[in-house]
């Protein structure tokens, strides 16, 4: 029975890679040294996997931005947009983050790619692009070059490649008149290039991701995995390809698995739906190997080692020792590095520490799985076993998880908590009175930049070296200044900036009972975009106030309206490393009504327009469409409780940012907040046909700017967007604003941007017909 893993996080444990990325991009540091920081923590990885006794170690799971895109980069799939940056002048790395992030220097001048969730997850890749008889070359040897580097550091690794299938499911056509599964043929011949380079250096075992074969998927896109699959065995019948499915079972595909495809070892993950075993283990054909995904690749908690080894056991039963591989049921990714770094963080209580499990420990729970089936008598994994067990045993007791009075309110929860007390249009009318709005009202989404001095401070104070009212007096000042720099730019809405903000999952965390906290925690989000996720141990109520004192100072200032700004209860949920002990939908009714304590506090403080940001509604839909309704129900319930408790004149907003909403756009419109703003600026409006046959009866802010890309949109840009969005709804229904919050931008270029943007907002007000 051998060990293997999927892919493990490339941030390195102290996010090495993302202060190397932000310094090579802000022009700090030298290729070079950003090319060695990316070979030290691949070879740290690599190092650690072999110290655990892991038996396939993966490489090509390292990436300076997104795998997706290094998958565009490797087979060629350049848009044109950028081919006049490949050039001897221009490194490739930089027409790489150029795809990413747009490019803005000299005569160039190019816009971002689209970006996307990574399924539900709160990960995003970058989405490929394609078109009608596209042609594909391996562009980029990367794949075969990080081998060949393992190989050097004394390993032969299991290269992991997304599968061609998934990849090209994964990009979005950009001109019409074809499938992009068409377009197999053209791509399948690199993916046979590249398996032969890494065959004849040694590689033994390439894992190809599939996740695509959890999902349901036509009857064409079935014929063509069969075909591919056929192919790729065809040419190589000494290679073992394993598939790996994740994020789901393969009980839908399952009679594709087991009957058509040719390939050697399956990867299943249980933790998702641990059901599918049994089934699997029946169809699956007695050659080929399975891969138990059993340690959880997604959360934090530590490994119930007996339900794991009853489980391998049952697998082994079945098909022999020999045949079956234990692994993470997804890359590890997913999960902060290492937990003895939190090992002097005393804001983490000990009880709570021993109850979980980083990537680092993961690698180690599997070794030790392995190690108690093969060897039960061993007395270290004896030992091992009574320690987990001790720990599964308290956390599964622990009086700290349950509280009556918050089970009590969730269960007296009822229809009149999840509405408001008007229709929209009775509400927008008494809105209208109060707020006195133009047409094309502007706003941002929330956070402006996060300097150096504001991070600094913040950190001052929480290690106690200033004290409560130096920290307020300097948090003041911000918000003062970032009021000062609306007013200036002529913004109709304003928002404080949430200068006192580390981040908008962490912030409302630290002040919700039922929470706890890391210091190095990090998961990437995308690219160096890093998050610290809380995590969610037990029920969860509000301890006080969380907002009102900053909202209300910044209203003081300035007689325009300012945004109350809050996280919504399905976004606090899957920002969080969640509880696996109670469905995940009582916590998250549990979170909206702490929510709604806040929100009708603010109400009650005097602020009128009140935003609860929800960009991960969209994200935890799960990826079987016969399971939609029962999430959708209760997540859109949640944000009703959240948002349902405010008088009619107070305006209720929520944000969503790179969501494919379009097939749920029905259940969007029945969240009934009164403006919603959406992601909309990479794919050029793409998002708004969900509104061609369909009449969105609330307001709507379509992001005109990409907010992730360094680059200043044009005026001209933003009112071109905007016409384009007057096609799909009424001009008296629009908002204008970026796409996102402005937290990792630098001041110079917020202020450009909203610059272009309050233009843009004036040309069209100045274009509407005067009624005399």
């Amino acid at each position: 029975m051998l060990t293997h893993n999927l892919g493990y996080p490339r941030i390195g444990s102290k996010r090495e890679l993302k202060k190397a990325l932000e310094e090579y991009w802000s022009g700090k540091t030298t290729y070079k040294n950003l090319i060695q920081v990316g070979k030290n923590v691949r070879q740290h990885n690599w190092q650690l996997q072999k110290n655990a006794n892991i038996d396939l170690i993966p490489s090509n799971d390292f990436s300076f931005y997104d795998q997706v895109l290094d998958m565009s980069l490797t087979v060629g799939a350049i848009p044109k947009r950028y081919q006049a940056l490949i050039t001897e002048e221009i490194p490739v790395l930089d027409l790489y983050f150029a795809m990413a992030r747009g490019y803005q220097k000299g005569i160039f001048d190019v816009t971002a790619m689209e970006m996307t969730k990574w399924f539900d997850t709160n990960y995003h890749y970058i989405v490929p692009e394609f078109y009608k008889d596209q042609e594909f070359k391996l562009f980029s040897t990367k794949v075969i070059d990080e081998f060949y580097e393992a190989k050097q550091y004394g390993l032969i690794t299991k290269p992991v490649l997304l599968g061609p299938i998934s990849y090209l499911l994964l990009g979005k056509e950009k001109e019409s008149g074809f499938h992009r599964i068409e377009l197999i043929k053209n791509l399948l011949p690199v993916y046979i290039s590249i398996i032969k380079k890494v065959a004849a250096l040694g590689a033994v075992c390439i894992q190809l991701d599939e996740p695509f074969l959890a999902l349901d998927i036509s009857s064409e896109i079935k014929q063509v995995y069969k075909e591919v699959y056929n192919e790729l065995k065809a040419c190589f019948p000494d290679v073992k390809f394993m598939i790996t499915t994740y994020f789901e079972g393969v009980t839908t595909n399952l009679e594709l698995i087991s009957q058509d495809l040719k390939f050697d070892i399956l990867h299943i993950d249980l933790v998702r739906d641990p059901k599918q075993l049994d089934i699997v283990l029946e169809k699956l054909p007695k050659e080929m190997q399975l891969s138990l995904g059993i340690v959880d690749g997604r959360n934090i908690w530590k490994n119930d080692y007996k339900a794991s080894i009853e489980t391998i056991l049952k697998a082994v039963n079945v098909r022999g020792v020999e045949n079956v591989l234990v692994a993470p049921s997804c890359s590890l990714l997913h999960t902060p590095c290492d937990l003895d770094l939190e090992m002097q963080n005393e804001d983490l209580p000990s009880n709570i520490k021993q109850w979980l499990s980083f990537a680092k420990q993961k690698l180690g729970e599997l070794s030790a799985l392995r190690v108690s089936v093969l060897y039960p008598e061993d007395e270290n994994a004896a030992i091992a076993l009574s320690y987990n067990s001790a720990c599964i045993d308290s956390r599964r007791n622990s009086k700290i998880l349950h509280d009556e009075q918050v089970r009590k309110r969730v269960s007296k929860l009822t229809i009149k908590d999840k509405s408001r007390k008007s229709e929209f249009l009775a509400r927008k009318t008494k809105q209208k009175e109060i707020l006195r709005l133009p047409d094309f009202p502007t706003t941002t989404i929330g956070s402006f930049p996060q300097t150096k001095d504001i991070r600094k401070k913040r950190s001052e104070f929480k290690r106690k070296e200033i004290s409560k009212i130096e920290y307020d007096n300097y948090m003041r000042s911000e918000i003062g200044k970032t009021i000062q720099i609306q007013e200036e730019l002529g913004l109709d809405v304003l928002v404080h900036g949430e200068a006192e903000r580390n981040d908008m999952v962490e912030y409302f965390g630290e002040q919700l009972k039922g929470f706890a906290f890391t210091k190095f925690g990090w998961v990437q989000s995308y690219g160096s975009r890093c998050v610290k996720p809380p995590i969610i141990y037990g029920s969860v109520s509000r301890k006080k106030e969380m907002t009102v004192s900053w909202s209300k100072f910044a209203q003081s200032l300035t007689p325009l309206p300012v945004k109350g700004m809050l996280t919504g209860p399905v976004t606090i949920l899957q920002w969080s490393f969640v509880r696996n002990d109670q469905p995940r939908s009582e916590t998250c009714a549990e979170i909206a009504l702490a929510i709604r304590d806040e929100v009708k506090d603010l109400e009650s403080a005097g602020i009128k327009v009140i935003q609860i940001d929800e960009p991960a509604m969209r994200e935890g839909l799960p990826l079987l469409k016969d399971q939609w309704n029962q999430y959708l129900k209760w997540a859109i319930d949640a944000f009703r409780i959240s948002s349902s408790g405010v008088e009619d004149y107070t305006q209720i907003h929520t944000h969503m940012c790179y969501s494919e909403f379009n097939d749920i756009i029905d259940h969007i419109a029945h969240m009934d907040a009164d403006v919603i703003t959406i992601e909309c600026s990479r794919s050029q409006m793409e998002l708004l046909d969900a509104f061609a046959g369909f009449k969105y009866p609330n307001d709507i802010g379509p992001g005109v700017y990409d907010i992730h890309s360094p680059r200043i949109p044009k005026t001209e840009e933003i009112v071109g967007l905007i016409q384009k969005a007057q096609g799909y709804i009424p001009k008296d229904q629009l908002w204008i604003n970026p796409d996102c919050g402005l937290k990792t931008r630098n001041w110079k270029e917020t202020k450009e941007a909203l610059k272009s943007m309050v233009i843009a907002a004036k040309e069209l007000r100045a274009a509407i017909p005067q009624v005399v």
